[in-house]
């Protein structure tokens, strides 16, 4: 078969082809074989991928070792974290879909035999993903590995508790000198967030699926581990190109069952419902809400890592990492053990040779006690979500799973802010978010501000959200997100009035608003959706072309 990259480096025409190569310092030797791109999201912002100099390195040491000439090209990549609450949030998920199509941009014009994606955080994950699964040539995926939880006076914290921690100090809980101690430490050096967050999720997604190898979703980014991970993928791609493995030879049907299993019992972001969909479509397969809900039905809930439980990363990887719960589950039948994998071999032979098993059963459950016998992601419909809505119900208190609450709706993540940390917020509410959605924000902005507020005024146990945006991972509480349509689109959200009420049943997965029929129809005869002034082209063009919540964001 002749190499890809024969397009760019061989025969008499590519004469002036190989002239720039050697203008890079290449050797005729290092053009005749392999070429393998690695794309790094390295930047000096995200504290995820401040280190991944390193990691790229250590791919290129192993793509060398392999036989192959790395070559080295670049990603964006919004922190998450660093972008919240502002403007800036309504770039992040927008970006997901720039991360892809740079690197089919990059992976296109110059022809790379196959491909090793190095990403951490939130967006660039499914980015990096998607671009794998559209482009189809030989690929690897290598994180930077989960940060360390953070300490202080003995106990451990992540940046969640920073965030809850405004709250606190808004109620004369705590002063800001506390707070200021806390900030310095609850997030100790590189690595993506401490807790079940949507990076971390993500990157253990990416080992269930198959296209990264296993430790990659748990194995600290600060651990010499993770570098020996990282040569090894480098030396893997050139195993894949040998034996013409690629991604849509991965990902199959058995794969979006294994990935929504892993998602429901490690209790994963909500955003996983808004990306496995969108990497899954680049395979020409089809991933729905009900497909989740259908899954999550018959899938225990094993963890309950940060912020749904006092465990982190670090405690799921001493406790045999993300094999250890696929293990787990194929107790009950519930791993597609015959799913082929980047190691050349099924998920059922990665665990038999890694002999897998749970080292601590207080971080993983075993199957036939597990925190909850559902997964935890739920799925709610009803007239205010005919399309769905999504909750992490894992981090829902007990007193809030069945509660009939009081509408007190806004019409920007901004104001609701301001209302829960001015007081105004009492128990039995449902703060209502709208406006927030894939067009509506535009960018389906995280809500970890409000939630984080709710929490550290002591209202989680009192007070519901629910909104057309999204949730950060590091949510929880009773956080309802992803209701479709959303208010942009004519959705009910926005006909919602002060006081409504709203009844929420997680565990009958149904969100109605109890307005009369005839009500509804006098307020949908006025009713004109709002459209917010955008002045961006970049999110003029998004809102043009993105679809609802339900199917992904993508766009058409």
């Amino acid at each position: 078969m002749t190499a890809r990259s024969a397009k760019m480096t061989g025969g008499l025409e590519k004469a002036p082809h190989r002239s720039l190569l050697a203008a890079l310092g290449m050797t005729r030797e290092e053009m005749r074989r392999p070429l393998i791109g690695v794309a790094n999201s390295a930047n000096e912002i995200i504290p995820g991928h401040i280190h991944l100099d390193k990691i790229v390195q250590a791919v290129k040491d192993g793509v060398r070792m392999a036989g192959g000439t790395p070559m080295e090209f670049p990603t964006i990549g919004v922190c998450d974290g660093l972008a919240m609450n502002h403007e800036g949030m309504h770039f992040s998920l927008p970006s997901r879909e720039l991360i892809a199509d740079s690197i089919e941009i990059m992976a296109s014009g110059h022809p790379f035999d196959a491909l090793v994606l190095v990403p951490n955080c939130d967006k660039v994950v499914p980015g990096m993903l998607m671009a794998a699964l559209r482009l189809n040539i030989p690929t690897i995926v290598v994180s930077g590995g989960p940060m360390l939880a953070g300490e202080v006076r003995g106990k451990r914290v992540d940046l969640i508790n920073v965030f809850e921690a405004v709250g606190r100090v808004k109620l004369g809980k705590m002063d800001e000198s506390e707070l200021a101690e806390l900030e310095e430490c609850a997030c100790p050096g590189c690595g993506s967030c401490a807790g079940m967050f949507t990076a971390n999720s993500m990157n253990c997604l990416s080992e269930t699926i198959g296209l990264a190898l296993p430790g990659n979703g748990t194995i600290p980014a600060i651990d010499a581990a993770r570098i020996r991970l990282a040569k090894r993928a480098g030396m893997q791609v050139m195993e894949l190109l040998k034996r013409n493995i690629r991604p849509r030879d991965i990902v199959t049907e058995k794969s979006v069952k294994n990935a929504v299993r892993l998602d429901m019992a490690l209790g994963c972001s909500t955003n996983t419902v808004l990306h496995l969909p969108a990497i899954f479509r680049e395979a020409g397969l089809d991933l729905t809400l009900a497909i989740f809900d259908e899954l999550s039905r018959s899938t225990p809930n094993l963890c309950r890592l940060s912020p749904a439980g006092p465990d982190y990363i670090q405690d799921l990887n001493a406790a045999g990492g993300i094999p250890a719960v696929m293990a787990e589950l194929s107790k009950a039948g519930l791993i597609e053990t015959g799913a082929l994998t980047c190691t050349g071999k099924t998920v059922g032979e990665n665990l038999a040779e890694l002999k897998a098993a749970v080292r601590n059963h207080e971080v993983v459950r075993p199957i036939d006690a597990p925190y909850a016998k559902q997964g935890g992601i739920a799925v709610l419909t009803g007239n205010l979500a005919p399309l769905g809505a999504v909750v992490k119900q894992s981090a829902v208190a007990p007193e809030m799973m069945k509660r009939t609450a009081k509408a007190r709706p806004f019409d920007s993540e901004e104001a609701a802010v301001a209302a829960i940390l001015a007081g105004e917020i009492k128990p039995g509410d449902a703060v209502v978010i709208r406006y927030e959605g894939p067009k509506g924000g535009p960018g389906m902005r995280e809500m970890l501000t409000p939630t984080s507020s709710i929490m550290g005024m002591g209202l989680g146990e009192s007070v519901a959200l629910i909104t057309d945006g999204r949730f950060s991972g590091g949510s929880r509480g009773a956080a309802i997100g992803h209701v479709s349509p959303e208010a942009a689109s004519g959705g009910l959200i926005g006909l919602v009035q002060d006081g409504d009420a709203i009844e929420i049943d997680i565990p009958g997965r149904t969100l109605n608003l109890l307005v009369d029929e005839d009500t509804l129809a006098q307020r949908k005869a006025s009713h004109r959706p709002k459209r917010k002034s955008v002045k961006s082209p970049f999110l003029k063009r998004y809102v043009k072309h993105v679809t609802s919540a339900a199917q992904g964001a993508v766009l058409e």
